[in-house]
């Protein structure tokens, strides 16, 4: 058996831990399905999830450690073309087959999503309008947070989740993976446009720019286990990309704005977009290299923007690593992306421990996110400084 095969094989193992480890996560207040075994199965893992925290921790730490070692694993073989296109996409399928079965373990967010498709197709009325809160005798309500706001998203998100909640008929499993597969595909497809981008432009670096994005843990997370709807902004904000790198620019347009649709953080693209317009107009060229780095930066600041608005996310991330993956052979791109990719998972470790996010839990995620920055700025330097002394 080829050392692919055997990393590939050891890390769907670990994915299966993660798979399982999520359903030590369902709230005390949800009942998955009534039937008599799952029962005692969803006990057991709540168990360990709510009454073990310890034990729970270190489990968490133990398969995002493990899962990372993987991701550095098929990283080295992706750069030495040491993998198969066909190994490296059994993995991503596989992983996003798996995970679309997995509860949101690390957000509420996706029951939220759920809920907000259900004003519109249960109750007839306008999600902007209405919350939660409004709705008593809800039986959602029992499991859910954030049940004091209205609609925050845009209106594509709505046009893709409102007929997957009528095909659900308020059957509440079903429309639960219903909604996880809108996650799942969406990473499928914005996986599958990054490495139709560097096909085109650096089809040596394909293989490292799929694997750096939909293998990184990160990325698997927050896209298949809590299923945010950022992965669906990206992944229309990456066919954009795809469109607009073959000159289809209405078409790359629409996608675009299909995506701030989704949520608002890609609108940070659109200057770019038409900027690079305007100057192939006046026959400037500028390098697709050059507005990917542009586009990076300012997602990053979409980011910042966001973090300062609220507290900075772990999917927040999201903004930026599908074009990092782009430029992932740049060695200040690579390293502050990994680094704050694990860096940004041991968030949830206060609260994995202690059950809340109370203080002093803020102060301490303060430090983590500032030591991961820290960290980044750090490797980053010292990596440079090494490289010249070479």
């Amino acid at each position: 058996m080829s050392k692919a095969k055997i990393i590939l094989a050891s890390y769907l193992l670990a994915i299966v831990f993660l798979f399982l480890y999520s359903f030590t996560q369902v709230d005390l207040g949800l009942t998955l399905t009534r039937w008599s075994v799952w029962q005692v199965v969803q006990k057991f893992f709540q168990h360990i999830g709510y009454f073990d925290r310890p034990l729970s921790t270190g489990i968490y730490v133990g398969i995002i450690s493990l899962l990372f070692i993987f991701y550095f694993a098929f990283l080295a073989l992706a750069r030495k073309n040491l993998i198969s296109k066909r190994q490296l996409w059994s993995a991503i399928i596989a992983t996003a087959v798996l995970l679309t079965f997995s509860y949101n373990a690390f957000s509420y967010d996706l029951f939220n999503y759920i809920f907000d498709a259900k004003i519109v197709t249960y109750y007839n009325q306008n999600p902007y309008l209405h919350k939660a809160l409004d709705y008593p005798g809800e039986p959602m309500l029992a499991f859910m947070h954030w049940t004091h706001r209205v609609y925050p998203y845009g209106p594509t998100w709505l046009l893709l989740t409102v007929p997957v909640s009528f095909v659900g008929s308020n059957v509440f499993l079903l429309t639960f993976f219903m909604f996880k597969a809108i996650a799942s595909a969406s990473f499928l497809g914005a996986a599958y446009f990054i490495g139709k981008i560097l096909e085109k432009i650096s089809p040596k670096r394909e293989m490292l720019g799929i694997a750096f994005f939909a293998l990184n843990p990160l990325v698997i997370i927050e896209s298949l286990v809590s299923a945010h709807n950022d992965i669906a902004m990206l992944f229309f904000a990456l066919g954009s990309f795809f469109l607009f790198l073959n000159s289809k620019y209405v078409r790359a347009l629409i996608l675009l704005i299909m995506s701030i649709g989704v949520k608002f953080a890609t609108v940070f693209i659109l200057p770019v977009i038409l900027a690079h317009l305007f100057f192939s107009r006046q026959k400037k060229n500028i390098s697709f290299e050059t507005i990917v780095l542009i586009t990076l930066i300012l997602m990053v600041v979409a980011v910042v923007v966001v973090s300062i608005r609220t507290n900075f996310q772990p999917w927040y991330l999201l903004y930026v690593l599908p074009f990092a993956a782009l430029l992932s052979n740049k060695y200040f791109i690579f390293i502050p992306s990994v680094i704050m990719s694990f860096v940004s998972l041991l968030i949830y470790v206060p609260y994995l421990y202690s059950g809340n996010w109370n203080p002093p839990i803020p102060a301490q995620l303060f430090w983590i996110t500032t030591a991961g920055i820290a960290l980044s700025v750090f490797s980053t330097l010292a990596f440079r400084f090494k490289s010249l002394l070479e």
